[in-house]
């Protein structure tokens, strides 16, 4: 699937469940292992395993293939693993103790938040 349209379908499926502050960085540059890196917040256990099943349900109604799923037991951070993108679905201690934003960004450029619609922010 074109990387473009999955990146697509992955943060509508991550909107879908109100997930906040919802960054896509591109990698492609830093590593061959996927293109990709999407981080999201949840404001809970029940939240963050929610964003993940609606991920895997999307992609694979698209016709993408899901990879690897990490994390539901606890909720507290969840890893989806599609191939070319990998969504990191979190709750906002967790993301801000392990900043996965920093560690994927090498360039401002390379890193773009999505509005966030849920709260009327853009």
């Amino acid at each position: 699937m074109d990387i473009k349209k999955l990146e697509k379908i992955v943060v509508a499926a991550l909107e879908d469940i109100k997930a906040q502050d919802i960054e896509v960085i591109n990698t492609s540059k830093l590593t061959p292992l996927f293109d990709r890196v999407i981080v999201a917040s949840a404001d809970s256990n029940r939240q963050t395993r929610a964003l993940a099943r609606n991920v895997q349900e999307k992609v694979k109604e698209a016709g993408g293939d899901v990879i690897s799923v990490e994390g539901e037991e606890s909720g507290e951070w969840v890893l989806v693993d599609l191939g070319d993108i990998v969504v990191h679905a979190m709750q906002p201690a967790i993301r801000a103790h392990y900043r996965l934003e920093e560690l994927w960004t090498s360039t401002p450029s390379s890193r773009r938040k999505v509005a966030d619609t849920a709260a009327g922010k853009s």
